[in-house]
């Protein structure tokens, strides 16, 4: 098989994967994931549930591409903010705020898709770890930046990174957000950003 033939089935392979993973996510937005089935999906394509199981495994696997999509466009946004001209503290403070959201507008505005991401956060997958590690390491090089340039303290960035994205876990985790949503009792967004930022300049 030639290199030209080669191509056309590995674009073919991921024009169908494309419209899998399409029609499982416009099916869990609308049923949700738990009622939603392999059936359900390759009826909603026009072919059998043999064919689906051709890309993905189970329905496990689709749920996992489909997290890992909606991670990439979380990273794509912290990347475009963490590399903005200004300052280190302002590109930290639009990051929390960006993230925070992106939470309450994608994740809890929409039950249906906070059910998804509330699986995959239970069954601990690979796909929310890289994606972790990697928003640590675009904190990190800001921070780095920051020290630099003399607006924060001397410092090991990749520690400050970690310390920094646990300090502002409940501004970016869906079930952490939901919970303190309406109560009064808790730091705001605000508050929690500027107290965090501060420590990174002692």
């Amino acid at each position: 098989m030639n290199d030209a033939a080669e191509n056309t089935i590995e674009i073919t392979r991921q024009e169908n994967v494309t419209r899998i993973l399409d029609a499982a996510e416009r099916l869990f937005r609308h049923y949700g994931y738990s009622k939603t089935t392999v059936a359900d999906i390759a009826r909603d394509l026009g072919m059998s549930p043999a064919n689906v199981y051709r890309f993905f495994a189970s329905k496990v696997e689709i749920h996992q591409a489909i997290c890992g999509r909606m991670l990439v466009h979380s990273y794509q946004m912290a990347y475009d903010v963490c590399h903005l001209p200004i300052s280190a503290s302002d590109r930290l403070r639009r990051f929390v705020q960006g993230q925070y959201q992106i939470t309450v507008d994608t994740m809890l505005d929409q039950e249906k898709v906070h059910e998804m991401v509330i699986v995959a956060i239970e069954r601990d997958w690979h796909v929310i770890e890289r994606h972790i590690d990697s928003i640590h390491e675009l904190l990190a090089d800001v921070i780095r930046e920051g020290i630099a340039a003399g607006e924060f303290a001397e410092q090991d960035a990749d520690v400050a990174s970690r310390c920094f994205g646990a300090a502002t876990i409940s501004l970016c985790h869906p079930q952490m957000v939901a919970q303190c949503l309406a109560k009064t009792n808790r730091a705001t967004v605000d508050e929690l950003v500027e107290f965090s930022i501060r420590a990174l300049k002692k």
